[in-house]
């Protein structure tokens, strides 16, 4: 009777280690045979995390904006990368604090391949002590354009709007980006508003896309209808935080619903990873 006892412990922690092994695999990748989405918990801000698949398993880490300083972009950058201390590539949307404040910190504290945005500068304190870093780092700064790609193996990166000050404030010259890797495509919008996103529409360009990261935090001023019906999003995520700004506003969320789109939020789900399994989108949450 006490064998078969200690069979069937031994037997249970033995599937309990083999279940953990198997979550660790799933959230927190070594090898990488398809795209990871994360969208980050950052506080009131935006961040996300893209890891593109290339040969024999390897892959490269994109970082999409990095939140408000003090937003934790650090710990979130650990719970899914762990020790590895190295980003292909920092893009940043625009320079707003919100989503470039964070990088600060990792700039001091990873080795960052180049760092893009949109030609932007602003007369800022922080944004200057960004601009220092990456001088004294060596860090090749790169603006991008309209029509501009970054291709990666399979995967592809394309610049969809003018990132010029056409509109009149930098959130509408944010940068807009299609990125489509193993049949997903995600459409990356900084904080535009209705000006920019009527532009995209009336544009000729493709964006409907299976993930849509929410403009603007989901401000009313943002994902107009026209331009939800053009995007198509399956899952829309919202990077959102504890406010003032009543974000994410009701009539965008109703909007989003209006063209049957699953939305999540960081403030509620904590970081947000999303997969493609067999050609269907997998969400999974990871608390921080």
């Amino acid at each position: 009777m006490q064998n078969n006892f200690k069979f069937l412990k031994i037997t249970l922690l033995f599937l309990i280690a083999l279940n953990l092994i198997i979550w660790c695999f799933v959230l927190f990748p070594s090898y990488l045979s398809t795209p990871e989405f994360y969208f980050l918990k950052i506080g009131q801000g935006d961040s996300s995390l893209v890891l593109l698949p290339g040969k024999s398993g390897n892959y490269v880490k994109f970082l999409i904006d990095g939140g408000p300083i003090g937003g934790n972009l650090q710990l979130n950058l650990e719970k899914i990368l762990g020790a590895n201390r190295y980003i292909d590539l920092v893009i940043v949307s625009h320079p707003h604090i919100d989503h470039f404040g964070g990088l600060i910190k990792i700039l001091k504290n990873y080795k960052v391949g180049a760092v893009l945005y949109n030609g932007e500068d602003i007369d800022s304190e922080n944004w200057k002590e960004f601009d220092r870093i990456i001088l004294e780092k060596n860090i090749p700064k790169i603006i991008l354009y309209k029509k501009d790609k970054i291709i990666y193996s399979e995967s592809y990166l394309n610049i969809v709007n003018s990132t010029s000050s056409i509109y009149g404030n930098i959130d509408d010259s944010s940068l807009v980006f299609l990125l489509e890797s193993e049949g997903v495509r995600t459409l990356f919008t900084g904080d535009i508003g209705f000006s920019a996103e009527k532009a995209l529409v009336n544009s000729s360009e493709d964006i409907t896309a299976d993930i849509l990261k929410v403009p603007h935090h989901g401000s009313k001023f943002s994902s107009s209808l026209e331009f939800l019906k053009k995007v198509k999003p399956k899952i829309s995520v919202i990077e959102v935080g504890k406010n003032n700004y009543g974000h994410p506003a009701n009539e965008t969320l109703k909007r989003l619903a209006d063209v049957g789109s699953q939305i999540l939020l960081t403030r509620e789900d904590g970081i947000i990873k999303i997969i493609n399994n067999n050609n269907e989108l997998k969400i999974y949450t990871i608390d921080i």
